[in-house]
């Protein structure tokens, strides 16, 4: 059975930073890219990062490259993101995402790329 568990979100004032984690209970972990989206109310999923499989290749969008960096451990079958310089808009639900095995990256960005979802953390920035 295929399980992602985030964790580490939480509130935090604008400017800080906090850590996500992702384990991932699913076979050839390290054959997935992983990615992380962000959900705030009333509002589309919106990608922030993925990662390949090796952990090599990243991919961060505009809206918070600079702040927020993705990495994995695949000897823990694990993905993290690291968020800095928060901001009240960084307020969402952060989800964790696996893609199928050796899936070519193309729309790596998009929610449909993605086979496996995580139930996701809350993140609260106030300002």
């Amino acid at each position: 059975q295929v399980q992602l568990v985030e964790s580490g979100g939480g509130l935090v004032q604008a400017g800080g930073s906090l850590r996500l984690s992702c384990a991932a209970s699913v076979s050839a972990f390290s054959s997935r890219r992983m990615g992380w989206f962000r959900q705030a109310p009333g509002k589309e999923r919106e990608f922030v990062a993925a990662i390949s499989f090796s952990g090599t290749v990243t991919y961060i969008p505009d809206s918070v490259k600079g702040r927020f960096t993705i990495s994995r451990d695949n000897a823990k079958n694990a993905v993290y993101l690291q968020m800095s310089s928060l901001k009240s808009e960084d307020t969402a639900v952060y989800y964790c995402a696996a893609a199928a095995p050796y899936k070519p990256a193309a729309n790596y960005n998009s929610v449909g790329h993605y086979d496996y979802w995580g139930q996701g953390t809350q993140v609260t920035v106030s300002s």
